[in-house]
């Protein structure tokens, strides 16, 4: 493969995760001096604000600036923005936050400055994923992770290994550095986290879900609304949710 890069633009999507960091370090350290790698972030202010004290952090590490792609229709990077903008919140073919601060982002960003590789966070546990990515979205993608068999577990430890600490939303319990109160989560037990951990969010999340007719949560298989859920409710332990949000997530029409 370094052959085949040698002075092409490596674009490199980091998303303030463990994973992403990792991707982006390892990207830079086999493909740098060969050809112009770019480490992207799509703002999001949903996301807890020390996303952006990691986001640093591994800017000092890697030795580069890290760029911003965004949206011009929505200047706030506001996922509440977009939900009240498009009066839909999510659905079973992904969140429209996600196609309008990241995907639309990411190709504005890709028309102005035409990568021709991308690096994306998929771990080794995520291959699935990479592989809808490559079959829906772009087939000319770098599986650093992947090919070097690093799961999400594995880029933790990496990242502990060079004194990089990972952002805070992590040790509170959350299974990812997305945004607080991400509308593509079903879970009771994910929900009852917000409620617990964030309680002005979940109660945002509940009016605004209200208000634009989205039954966020799932309950004995019935989608409810998120002021209909008993704090008591649990379902599958919140290690084993799997909503990340990302680049791959398919386009709501």
């Amino acid at each position: 493969m370094s052959k085949e890069v040698e002075e092409d633009t490596i674009a490199v999507w980091f998303s303030s995760g463990a994973a992403s960091a990792v991707a982006a370090y390892k990207t830079l350290n086999k493909y740098g001096m060969i050809a112009n790698v770019r480490v992207i972030n799509n703002p999001v202010a949903e996301e807890d604000e020390d996303n952006l004290r990691f986001l640093r952090d591994v800017e000092k590490w890697l030795g580069v600036e890290i760029e911003f792609a965004e949206n011009p229709s929505y200047p706030s990077h506001s996922a509440v923005d977009v939900w009240a903008k498009r009066k839909f919140m999510s659905g079973v073919a992904g969140a429209p936050c996600t196609v309008e601060l990241k995907k639309r982002a990411r190709q504005i960003w890709e028309q102005a400055n035409d990568p021709d590789w991308h690096v994306l966070g998929f771990t080794l546990e995520e291959k699935q994923r990479h592989d809808r990515f490559v079959l829906t979205e772009r087939d000319n993608v770098i599986p650093v992770l992947i090919d070097e068999k690093m799961t999400k577990a594995d880029c933790y430890m990496f990242l502990a290994d060079h004194g990089i600490k990972p952002p805070r939303i992590y040790g509170m319990g959350y299974p990812n550095a997305n945004c607080i109160g991400c509308v593509k989560a079903t879970s009771p037990t994910y929900w009852n986290h917000v409620r617990e951990m964030h309680p002005d969010v979940f109660d945002q999340r509940a009016e605004q879900s209200r208000d634009l007719g989205a039954r966020l949560v799932r309950v004995n298989n019935e989608r409810i609304f998120l002021d209909e859920l008993s704090p008591d409710v649990r379902g599958k332990p919140m290690k084993n949710l799997d909503f990340e949000c990302g680049l791959f997530c398919e386009e709501i029409k």
